[in-house]
């Protein structure tokens, strides 16, 4: 369903210089499949067959109908991993995937806007409304603050009760303040699972509630990673292995001095595919001073703006190209009868074969200017597809980070802004800290 083409890593990176790495890869990926490496206990993602208990499908997908039987909208309250997975499958899959029951679905709690939250909270007024909650632990602040502001919304629009009914938790399975919240309240709750970290968990309760209550078939997911998982195990092979061929080409570049990651596609559906990857690396691979930068484009938008550095800048990075060779749209420039744009010898061609020999044209210009370069190539972004792409960009993020001697599950580098943050905001406990910031200021 996907292939990672790489001509254009040469002479950077050749089948020699990957088979010199094949012992680190090898022992990368023996460490992964362990789960006895540092953060093992954070592997529960690795089978998605197992992430999921049959009767937890069941029951995600009991909760979808009734969201789609009382509601017209889900909001979905959370931040990271607990809301960019669900957002980066609706943006990426044709709306046609989807059934005639789904419900539209607006995100909160990833910011503290004012200015959005406003207009979020006027928007609701026209839909029937219900609320998925995603907190391990219901304190995180940006959620946290989002979702007493829904909770209060709910109860004076619809009454306590009925409120109680159209509100959803994902959380821990035993502790925490939205655990102890929506027992106390009677919430539907779905389970946070021990061994899954936010930015692996869209194939978990985490992702699947909103991905199904906006009518998406979570078995063809579930399947599509399932065979990625099965597909990227078979064999160690560095040369045979494109998932641990990029994983290895990301190392050995960056080992070369390429300290950035450019995400490129010309698929703008492929926005929050690509928020997704940036915090699955940059949480995972940036620590002790070290890992590649993530980063991101769309083109052809970025190439009248980041296009110039790509081209002509630091040869301090290298880009992967994300693409669908043959999406289900079809868009065909008209004939205008006159050549006034000079753009006749594109009349009757297809958007999508435009857009393709864009892509072809732009890599090339990038590789002659001295920007390494690759692609994963989709043939066709449906639902089955997009779990394996999912699963690919999982298993080459734990594999590269095992290769650099980093454990991909921890990400201590977030509490140093939190901590700073509480007590800017007046937190109990954090009086002296507060202080010596302010003398700062």
């Amino acid at each position: 369903m996907i292939r990672y083409e790489h001509k254009n890593l040469k002479p950077w990176i050749t089948d020699d210089v990957l088979k010199l790495l094949q012992p680190q890869v090898s022992s990368a990926a023996d460490l992964l499949a362990s789960r006895k490496g540092p953060g093992g206990d954070f592997l529960g993602w690795y089978e998605p067959a197992k992430v999921v208990s049959s009767d937890e499908i069941k029951a995600t997908k009991e909760a979808s109908k009734r969201i789609q039987d009382q509601s017209e909208l889900l909001v979905t309250v959370g931040i990271g991993g607990s809301y960019l997975g669900a957002r980066a499958v609706l943006e990426a899959l044709p709306w046609d995937e989807a059934s005639e029951n789904g419900v539209d679905i607006d995100f909160a709690g990833h910011h503290m806007s004012a200015r959005d939250t406003e207009m979020l909270l006027d928007h609701l007024d026209d839909y029937e409304v219900s609320i998925n909650v995603i907190s391990k632990s219901g304190t995180t602040t940006e959620p946290a603050i989002a979702f007493r502001l829904l909770k209060a919304y709910m109860e004076e629009r619809y009454g306590k009760d009925e409120a109680k009914s159209r509100i959803y938790a994902t959380t821990d399975s035993k502790k925490g303040a939205l655990r102890k919240l929506a027992t106390e309240e009677g919430y539907a709750t779905f389970v946070i699972p021990d061994d899954v970290g936010g930015r692996f968990s869209v194939l978990s309760p985490v992702g699947l509630l909103p991905i199904a209550a906006a009518g998406y078939d979570i078995d063809a997911l579930l399947a599509g990673a399932q065979e990625g998982f099965a597909k990227y195990g078979a064999s160690t092979d560095v040369l045979a292995n494109d998932c641990l061929r990029y994983a290895a080409t990301r190392v050995a570049l960056y080992r070369q001095g390429k300290a950035i990651e450019i995400l490129s596609t010309f698929e703008p559906a492929f926005h929050y595919l690509i928020e997704w990857w940036k915090q699955l690396n940059g949480e995972s691979e940036g620590k002790n001073g070290t890992g590649l930068f993530p980063a991101g484009c769309e083109f052809s938008t970025d190439l009248h703006s980041m296009g110039q550095w790509i081209q002509e800048g630091q040869r301090n990075a290298f880009e992967t190209f994300l693409i669908e060779e043959k999406p289900t749209s079809s868009v065909v420039v008209p004939d205008t009868g006159d050549d006034l744009d000079g753009l006749a010898y594109l009349a009757g061609r297809d958007l999508s074969e435009i857009n393709l020999e864009a892509w072809k044209g732009v890599s090339l210009a990038h590789y002659d200017g001295g920007m390494p370069n690759s692609s994963l190539i989709v043939e066709t972004m449906d639902t089955r597809t997009l779990g394996e792409v999912i699963h690919f960009f999982e298993r080459a993020t734990g594999v590269s980070c095992y290769m650099q001697g980093v454990n991909p599950f921890d990400q201590p580098g977030v509490e140093a802004y939190k901590a700073n943050m509480f007590a800017l905001l007046g937190k109990p406990g954090f009086e002296a800290q507060a202080k010596a910031l302010r003398a700062r200021l």
